[in-house]
């Protein structure tokens, strides 16, 4: 007998000297459970608080503090998982017992006996695999961590930890996602559906097995009733419910292309922008920024109408011989872009960088570089204007021809109005007003191309050629920077910088405010005597097409050489709208597409819709204080200091109204 117990007290040191040596090596595992930080997904919400799109790396977890987790969550949870949760240390002897007996009974390990802590510590650090030696090294861990970490911190870790099945990493990302709720709008019925998931989340993912899924929450709802947490009228209501699911991707990402700049912006300056739980907001506008992408695709299916038409009816294709194309090339390299900012900040409200995010990503607001054409003609004008010109002043509107070298060789250039006719004599206004590119050039001769480079140059424009070109815009520039540009005369001649960050809350609940970047580059008196020009641009020039009854619009059209870009660059009191088509390849669209015809409906859809949803905003331009007015040949003039009347007697111009209805 004292052999016997000898050699059984020796076996008991050696068990109790192999479980510290044991422990000692995996002590320190725990740490990764006591300093939990997962992986967290990012949100980005617009303007008025709507989700825009969710992003993260490898796990969806949209993390949820203890405090915030209903009592009936904790309920559920603990009846079906761990009903003696708040009383054990962290294992269960009276489960275990159970368990041994069903194994020994099968003669393999079947049943897991594991508490809440177990499963926690199976989940962040051991193995899935039902070994004795990993159920040894969870016991201990978890005896151990019950000294360290609270039950409202080990549950809080749980919820957030476990996976829920569909991608769905923690309680709230699974209530959100299959539910549309927040944890508190969830009801017993939901509530068990989630609780039960984590014991094989994808056999009871309800998107899949609903069958299934309601079965296994109706044993959650029985357990709650067996220990009276719910009463009878509770349980019969929760196991007669059926909630609607719902299957929505992960990200429902609504505007891919905001969402592909934000991180881009973002990336550089915050590195865990995927996987730190940053709530972003943004100062898009989803409703906004749907009416955009409606719009540019309007514009798009019209350039397609045509071209169609075309296709049929080759005879009346005047470009059937200069630009043959194949069937369908054309709608394959055919795309386009809009933005829409705030003047006053820069905020940006809409932003499409394509037709198709899904065929391609490239963003053509922010990536593409392209040439702003006839566009580009209010900033020369504007610095003429400054110089001592006049809305009234007189151009030349008369053909000349210039002689230069390439390569030592002689060359002519003759520029041409769209229209191929002369004007003769007219006024600044109705020079811009027609778009008359001979008028133009002869206005950039006589100011000088040095100032008007430096005018250019003061818009914040870059790649400006020092030659007469500029006066067609030969300079390449994205959307974006052109609506940087374009603020000047919208914001009353301040220049505001496009931005779509509001705010940053880090995971923490600490808040990055940003505020506008404004720049001054005019006075308000002589932007205005430009955004009148451009008013008339839109009710009786080349962007007729871009009006709006109803609101005052100002704007310029811009087509480049053979047509490869069509722009239309406008704004009303409060909100700018840039439109771009062409191809991706840089080759001619048909001689149809220019900015007056192509661009300027999707500008002029554009605001139609947006009053509809937003009748409340400013609708008419304010003339500033110091703005002088007179009339000449019966219309009223604006002018200023800088830039005063003419003293010579001002000769009327004819207009037809078919003349130069669309510019390019």
């Amino acid at each position: 007998m004292k052999y016997i117990f000898t050699f059984l007290l020796l076996i008991a040191v050696g068990v109790a000297g192999w479980l510290l040596k044991l422990y000692s090596d995996i002590r320190h595992d725990i740490n990764k459970v006591v300093e939990y930080n997962p992986s967290k997904t990012t949100q980005f919400f617009d303007k008025n608080g709507k989700l825009i799109a969710n992003i993260f790396n490898k796990e969806h977890r949209l993390y949820v503090k203890y405090e915030n987790i209903p009592a009936r969550v904790v309920e559920a949870l603990v009846a079906i998982e761990d009903t003696q949760f708040f009383e054990h240390n962290g294992i269960n002897p009276d489960a275990i017992s159970r368990a041994i007996i069903k194994d020994i009974k099968a003669m393999k390990l079947v049943e897991g006996a594991s508490t809440l802590t177990q499963q926690l510590i199976k989940t962040l650090v051991l193995s899935r695999e039902k070994k004795l030696l990993r159920k040894i090294k969870e016991a201990l861990l978890a005896i151990r961590l019950e000294t360290i970490l609270t039950k409202e911190e080990i549950l809080e870790r749980y919820l957030n930890q476990v996976y829920f099945g569909h991608g769905y990493y923690g309680i709230k990302t699974a209530a959100l996602g299959y539910f549309r709720k927040d944890l508190y709008e969830l009801n017993i019925k939901e509530v068990a559906i989630l609780v039960g998931l984590p014991k094989a989340p994808s056999f009871y993912d309800p998107t899949k097995n609903l069958k299934f899924a309601l079965t296994r929450a109706n044993q959650v709802v029985k357990r709650m009733n067996t220990l009276g947490w719910i009463n009878k009228n509770e349980y019969e209501n929760a196991v007669n419910f059926i909630p609607t699911v719902y299957n929505d991707t992960l990200t429902q990402n609504k505007a891919p292309y905001i969402i592909d700049y934000a991180l881009k912006t973002l990336q550089k300056d915050i590195k865990d922008i995927k996987s730190g739980g940053y709530k972003i907001n943004l100062t898009i506008d989803l409703n906004a920024q749907e009416i955009a992408r409606e719009s540019l695709k309007v514009g798009y299916d019209g350039i397609l109408k045509r071209d169609a038409k075309l296709q049929k009816n080759p005879r009346n294709n005047v470009d059937a011989k200069k630009r043959p194309v194949k069937e369908g090339y054309f709608i394959e390299t055919l795309n386009g872009g809009i933005i829409s900012i705030e003047n006053n900040t820069g905020k940006i409200l809409a932003l499409v960088g394509g037709i198709d995010y899904k065929t391609s990503a490239f963003n053509r607001v922010v990536q593409s570089k392209r040439q702003p054409g006839s566009s580009a003609k209010p900033f020369l004008y504007q610095t003429a204007l400054d110089v001592g010109y006049s809305p009234a002043s007189q151009l030349v509107d008369i053909g000349r021809t210039y002689d230069y070298k390439v390569n030592g060789q002689k060359k002519k250039w003759q520029p041409k109005n769209y229209s191929g006719n002369f004007k003769g004599v007219l006024t600044l206004r109705e020079s811009l007003t027609k778009s008359r590119n001979l008028a133009t050039i002869n206005l950039v001769t006589e100011v000088g191309i040095d100032d008007m480079y430096k005018g250019l140059e003061s818009y914040g424009i870059t790649g400006i050629p020092r030659d007469l070109s500029i006066t067609l815009g030969s300079f390449s520039i994205s959307p974006l920077n052109l609506s940087k540009a374009y603020s000047v005369f919208s914001n009353n001649g301040i220049q505001v910088t496009p931005y779509m960050i509001n705010s940053i809350e880090n995971s923490k609940g600490e808040v990055t405010n940003f505020e506008p970047i404004e720049k001054y580059v005019n006075s308000p008196e002589q932007t205005f005597l430009m955004k009148s020009i451009l008013n008339d641009v839109v009710t009786r020039g080349t962007g007729r097409r871009a009006n709006v009854k109803g609101i005052d619009l100002a704007g310029k059209t811009g087509t480049t050489n053979s047509n490869v870009d069509a722009w239309f660059c406008g704004f009303s009191p409060t909100i700018q709208t840039i439109v771009w088509y062409g191809k991706d390849n840089n080759t001619p669209m048909r001689k149809s597409e220019g900015g007056g015809s192509t661009a300027a409906p999707a500008f002029s859809h554009f605001f139609k819709k947006y009053l509809e949803i937003h009748p409340e905003i400013e609708r008419n331009f304010k003339i500033p204080n110091n703005i002088k007015t007179s009339i000449i040949n019966g219309k009223k003039e604006y002018y200023t200091d800088i830039s005063p009347l003419p003293e010579i007697e001002i000769p009327m111009v004819s207009e037809n109204p078919n003349e130069d209805a669309i510019e390019f």
